[in-house]
């Protein structure tokens, strides 16, 4: 297949502001050095309640971006293609080294002292189950596998469609990304219930929507350089203010928050975070180079064993920049992901050179 030069770059951009979202997280939900967010939050100071704010944000795209890049390329399925051959190419790339790396978070920090072999053996015996409890950002490959099964499923229906039937598609996806404002002022919404959580448009909603909205840009959006700029750089304005002030004026600094409720706008199936990761999409699609650069189709290559060990790196990067330099936040965010960035980009490429990498880093 011929590469898609935009898309490279795309990647390269998403991978890295997972570590964006990540560096961010260590000031505002972390109780030690290298934490993540987790169940509450806390800022310690309104510079703290602004610069989490603007990275963190921003960089709300970054999963959704990843999300209509498989889409782009993969849906629908190939005619010549079976179910079964599909499955077996997609998952025999993404699976054995996320099961790797499953158990290399669930033993490796035992070295350091970050787990201690209770937890270990927990995390170890629930794989099956869950991602361990020292990798929170593999729960990204969970809704990846269910597109991907879902794909010859949906690659049916998407031959066929009209524009005008994936445009209803994508609405019905749109007025569901507003339930979790609805729920968050309102209540239950549509039919749900103590008892039911599936709404009205449950069906719509979800990855799903990334998926139908790629192969729309794809197939049926014929948009001039021009208004793909003008829509992408409103949709992109928009979205990311939308989704920073979200945060910013639910942060109050000193004071315990409930993570959930202060990121009711960060979740990537709000309508803010589509209009975010739409807009850079379209101002992505610009790119008309014939050839991707080398450095980038490496890189490029590379970023799904970046994302799978990166939080490896970071925790060292935190300790440097925010415990033992005790940068200001608004240096020390971006210096810790893009330490970690080329820490990964370094230690992938060594890898790859290795007999057999692609069960390691894909």
């Amino acid at each position: 297949m011929k590469r898609i030069v935009f898309l490279d770059y795309i990647r390269i951009f998403a991978c890295f502001l997972v570590m964006l979202v990540h560096a961010s997280e260590n000031y505002y939900g972390a109780i030690g050095a290298s934490d993540m967010a987790g169940p509450q939050s806390f800022l310690l100071n309104e510079t703290d309640r602004l610069w989490v704010s603007v990275y963190d944000g921003f960089s709300r795209m970054s999963v959704p971006l990843f999300m209509i890049v498989s889409a782009y390329l993969l849906v629908p399925m190939k005619r010549e293609q079976s179910s079964g051959q599909f499955y077996r190419k997609r998952f025999m790339r993404i699976m054995p080294p996320f099961l790797i790396f499953m158990v290399l978070y669930s033993t490796l920090p035992l070295l350091w002292g970050q787990l201690d072999g209770a937890s270990a053996w927990h995390d170890l015996s629930h794989l099956w189950l869950n991602f361990p409890s020292l990798a929170g950002h593999l729960w990204f490959m969970y809704p990846l596998i269910s597109l991907y099964l879902f794909i010859p499923v949906i690659s049916p229906w998407l031959e066929r469609a009209s524009a005008r039937e994936e445009r209803f598609f994508i609405g019905l996806f749109l007025i569901s990304t507003c339930l979790p404002f609805l729920n968050r002022w309102l209540g239950d919404a549509w039919g749900q219930c103590f008892w039911n959580e599936y709404h009205a448009l449950w069906y719509f909603s979800g990855y799903l929507g990334y998926l139908v909205l790629a192969h729309y840009i794809r197939v049926h959006l014929a948009w001039s350089q021009a208004r793909r700029l003008r829509i992408g750089l409103l949709l992109t304005v928009a979205g990311a203010a939308a989704t920073i002030l979200s945060f910013y004026v639910q942060a109050t600094p000193g004071v315990v928050l409930d993570t959930p409720t202060l990121e009711v706008g960060w979740s990537f199936c709000t309508l803010n975070c589509v209009a975010l990761t739409t807009g850079a999409f379209l101002l992505f699609s610009l790119i008309r180079q014939e050839r991707t650069p080398h450095l980038v189709a490496e890189i490029s290559r590379l970023s799904y064993g970046m994302y799978l060990m990166h939080i490896f790196w970071l925790g060292l990067w935190v300790s440097v920049f925010k415990a033992a330099l005790a940068w200001p936040t608004a240096a020390a965010i971006p210096a810790i992901a893009v330490c970690t960035f080329v820490c990964c980009v370094v230690a992938t490429k060594l890898i790859s050179l290795l007999p057999g990498s692609k069960w390691i880093i894909g």
